[in-house]
């Protein structure tokens, strides 16, 4: 009977496959002069990178919490699909600024600006190594899990797949999405025979020990109270979020889709599949009796074994080595793509050097250089590679997260468009993973010793590229100077010259000699279009929006002293929250009246006119 249920299982999957591939531009399509990666392709992408992760975050994730894993890794599939809804969100802030790709770095670059954003750059730069080397470790510690083989052999195979794939990015062959479409449905195929199996044959027992799971976490939280169960859930969330460490690839890639619409849909696509899936293969391989402690590294491949015999134990561990494999090639990719990026923009034009197969090569043989010592120097050891892994994790959400804050708080509602999310939900968010980073950094040396030295080494390198190399440059030598804005007013026919501080999108109206507009704008976002001939835009940089103003008022004053000045501020119409985010700079701005009593100070809001 079970042989039966597994071949109809295997045959739908075969069946949905053979008609999907029959449809016409499934994985790509040519629009506006280039080609487009689907939203199929970007979430096959994604999963593959965040499937291979049931290969070791089970085994991990028990070793910390233990029985508690199997209900904390569910809890925190569903935290992670809260999240990437916010990651949906920055795709869309992101092409709303017309900046693709880049993921963490150019959203951390756009909101914290050149310097901070090389800790961005170390964090997932770091997450990138990371997942190179543990996919490389868990690779040959599950396709050689039925082999007994000395350390020395098993770090000898370890260095061949870092280098053979970091050969084969040299010489210009790259998975496509074609190829990484073919690897899923393999890997699809087998895995979801497996968790047929595994439910087909999942004894009471097994089913008892997962509902005790929840039961005694739900009576865990309720006993320690408040903030004990708080703790006690940041601890078993930061232990359970390796499980889903390439949710945040959908980002990295945003700039091989057309819209930030497909990267919605790719998140959901990833609920739906991987987000179910990790967590359910998770509690039923935990449950089933195997001590996780004896088979850390091949957890899954001796599940399968149980389930099916030592014939189906062997193709699982094959798929868990191709898969593993996939995700080195993905670090590869994803890295490269990352310091060209950087390389580009501060001109570190030796770095981003292609050969004749327009290959990154030297990116590629420095990451396959990290990527070996990281190795080397942890013994292939998935444990502490593990440990430092969550951690960089974390941090780059941290970042991620953080900057979404400071936009949405900073701009307010004026800046919501087609999608946008609670910003107390996300405030919730950032409070529980800034709490895992604390946890992990205070349990797990190794992962803060190397975020430190990675953060520290970048940020120092960002200080002193950032002041003389920094695209800011250009933009601020664009802006415009004060004086042209006095010289022009000082000829006006007017005795009265009146000032509106304004959003550049709210510039309208006819030129009036007698007015003019100011704009204040980030030179990370680059100047403005200027909307008329009385419309001044000046770069913000290095102080705060009040700073700016008050520099303003003061040229006026000094220079313009026979002119009656009236200074003119929007109505705020914003929400409760924007009012509450922006008080103190509204509490600034009161202050001008007392700074400047011969000015004319002017709060308003025009209605729209009626016929």
């Amino acid at each position: 009977m079970k042989l039966i249920v597994v071949g109809l299982i295997a045959v739908v999957i075969i069946a949905v496959f053979a008609r999907l591939l029959k449809k016409k531009d499934l994985l790509s399509y040519f629009s506006g002069g280039r080609w487009w990666l689907t939203w199929l392709s970007v979430g096959v992408i994604a999963l593959m990178d965040e499937l291979t992760s049931i290969f070791y975050a089970p085994a991990e994730a028990y070793r910390f919490i233990g029985s508690y894993a199997i209900a904390f890794l569910a809890i925190t599939s569903i935290f992670m699909r809260y999240l990437s809804t916010r990651m949906v969100e920055i795709a869309e802030i992101l092409e709303h600024h017309q900046i693709r790709g880049g993921g963490v770095y150019s959203f951390s670059y756009l909101i914290l600006g050149p310097s901070a954003s090389f800790i961005a750059v170390a964090s997932i730069l770091v997450v990138y190594v990371l997942t190179a080397s543990i996919s490389t470790v868990s690779a040959v510690e599950n396709g050689l899990s039925f082999f007994s083989l000395s350390p020395w052999t098993k770090l000898g195979a370890e260095f061949a797949i870092v280098w053979g794939i970091a050969g084969l990015n040299i010489l210009g062959i790259r998975d496509n999405a074609k190829f990484t479409f073919l690897m899923f449905f393999i890997v699809s195929l087998v895995l979801i025979v497996l968790l047929g199996s595994a439910l087909y044959d999942a004894s009471p027992a097994s089913w008892d020990s997962m509902g005790a799971s929840f039961s005694y976490s739900g009576l865990k939280i309720w006993e320690e109270g408040f903030w004990g169960g708080s703790l006690f859930i940041v601890i078993c969330i930061s232990s359970s979020i390796l499980a889903f460490s390439g949710i945040e690839s959908v980002v990295q890639v945003a700039g091989l889709a057309k819209s930030w619409k497909d990267i919605g849909k790719a998140y959901i696509f990833l609920a739906l599949t991987v987000g179910l899936f990790t967590p359910l293969i998770s509690a039923l391989s935990l449950s089933s009796g195997i001590d996780p402690a004896e088979h850390e590294t091949d957890l899954i491949t001796q599940f399968a074994t149980q389930l099916n015999g030592i014939g189906f134990g062997v193709l699982v561990a094959a798929i868990a080595a191709i898969a593993l494999t996939m995700a080195v090639n993905t670090s590869f990719v994803a890295a490269s793509e990352l310091l060209e990026k950087v390389g580009n923009r501060y001109q570190f034009h030796w770095l981003v050097k292609t050969n004749r197969r327009q290959s990154l090569y030297r990116i590629h043989l420095l990451n396959a250089l990290f990527f070996s010592v990281l190795i080397f120097f942890t013994e292939g050891s998935q444990e502490i590679l593990a440990q430092m892994y969550a951690l960089s994790l974390v941090a780059s959400f941290c970042i991620n997260i953080g900057s979404l804050l400071i936009y949405r708080f900073s701009t307010g509602t004026k800046e919501i468009r087609a999608y946008n999310t609670s910003r107390i939900g996300t405030l919730f968010i950032f409070l529980v993973l800034i709490s895992c980073f604390v946890y992990l950094a205070a349990v797990r040396p190794f992962g803060v010793g190397l975020w430190l030295s990675a953060t520290v080494f970048f940020l120092v390198i960002g200080l002193f590229v950032a002041r003389k190399r920094a695209p800011e440059i250009a933009e601020i030598a664009q802006t415009d100077n004060p004086l042209q804005m006095v010289f022009a007013l000082a000829e006006a026919p007017g005795e009265t010259i009146e000032i509106f501080f304004k959003r550049p999108l709210e510039v309208s109206g006819a030129p009036d000699p007698n007015q003019a507009f100011v704009s204040f704008y980030s030179p990370r976002q680059g100047i403005p279009d200027r909307m008329g001939d009385n419309h001044y835009r000046f770069a913000q940089s290095g102080q705060t929006l009040f700073d700016s103003i008050d520099e303003v008022l003061n040229v006026l004053k000094y220079e313009l002293p026979h002119k009656k000045v009236v200074v003119h501020f929007g109505w705020p119409q914003s929400s409760w929250i924007d009012r509450m985010a922006i008080g103190v700079m509204v509490f600034s701005i009161m202050k001008l009246p007392k700074m400047f009593p011969e000015f004319t100070f002017v709060i308003e809001h025009f209605g729209k006119k009626t016929s």
